[in-house]
């Protein structure tokens, strides 16, 4: 790999060139969905225009790993998606309305299993996470965030412990309900970092914020407000749709429907100033690209709603490299 550094129109850009035309199909896979798992470009980085906070010139780069994965069809409008650890080759994933089902696919997209999530139920599930259980083990954080009027009195987290192999049903859910400290806001990106509940709002109506639930939250709790991410409402293209938290809590990523915005944890979660690093997601070419995790050894995957019936749901890996 090679960067390369110049001024195009008095802007600084960095150029972060990556081998296109990974050879090989996401997890190995045997070649199923041939027409859609074709080597897709090189996904490039660039520094972000100014209308966002913190625009970064720093570098990530990431290549896709083959091409994008069709869901089966119940899996409709995949909002998010959480990268198992207990169970190697599995992802987690669900819709964001309907029954409280949570999915495990494999890397070819496939299902593998379905788990109804005991005592909850949906509103609008918009992303979910893998994180360590307050007693131990791994637990699944499921968000009930979305709001796209902005009249919620309180949004949901639900935890369960990560389902077992064959499971139909999870163990029972802990609701979370949380409050925000000045009025309902929409959001559809969680990550869980330090054992605290992070939301990031979309950006719609007012400007990107990050907020963070107590580590020792209850059955309710109110977020407090950590920090602005951009300077007032962005466009649709620019409005965060899913995030997550490296399993070694250095990296935080939120995904818009077209980039992906890496930030030192620290730093996010700080008061200082929070530098992202910037990767174009267009190559993908997803239809409502929404879920985004960080798996082992660099990968990420991310998932798409699709287009109703003009393009289904899909499942991708990017290999990445961050500083």
């Amino acid at each position: 790999m090679e960067t390369g550094l110049w001024k195009l129109g008095g802007l600084l850009i960095i150029a972060l060139v990556v081998i296109a035309g990974v050879a090989h199909a996401v997890g190995g896979g045997d070649g199923s969905h041939a027409e859609r798992a074709e080597a897709a470009p090189a996904v490039v980085a660039l520094a972000k225009s100014a209308d966002v906070a913190g625009a970064s010139t720093a570098d990530a780069v990431c290549a896709p790993d083959g091409g994008p994965r069709p869901l089966d069809a119940a899996i409709h409008e995949s909002s998010g998606v959480a990268v198992s650890r207990a169970h190697a080759g599995i992802f987690w994933t669900h819709n964001d309305s309907g029954d409280p089902l949570l999915y495990a696919v494999d890397a070819e997209g496939r299902t593998a299993g379905t788990v109804r999530v005991a005592g909850a139920s949906v509103e609008d599930w918009e992303d979910v996470a893998l994180a360590p259980c307050p007693a131990g083990g791994d637990c699944l954080y499921v968000a009930d965030i979305g709001d796209n009027d902005a009249k919620r009195g309180s949004i949901t987290v639900y935890r369960i412990p990560e389902p077992a192999s064959g499971a139909t049903e999870s163990a029972p859910a802990t609701a979370i309900r949380l409050r925000y400290p000045d009025g309902a806001h929409d959001a559809e990106a969680m990550f869980v970092l330090n054992g605290a509940v992070h939301v990031v709002t979309k950006g719609e109506s007012g400007p990107i914020a990050l907020y963070r639930a107590p580590r020792d939250a209850g059955a309710e709790a109110t977020l407090e407000r950590v920090r602005e991410l951009s300077t007032g409402a962005v466009e649709r293209p620019e409005r965060i749709t899913g995030a997550d938290a490296s399993s070694d809590g250095r990296w935080i990523v939120l995904r818009t429907l077209r980039e992906a915005a890496f930030y030192p944890a620290a730093e996010l979660a700080g008061s200082g100033p929070a530098t992202p690093r910037r990767v174009s997601l267009q190559a993908l070419d997803e239809a409502q690209g929404e879920g985004i995790g960080f798996g082992p050894g660099g990968f990420i995957y991310l998932t798409s709603e699709g287009g109703k019936k003009d393009k289904p749901a899909t499942f991708a890996r990017l290999s990445c490299t961050l500083p």
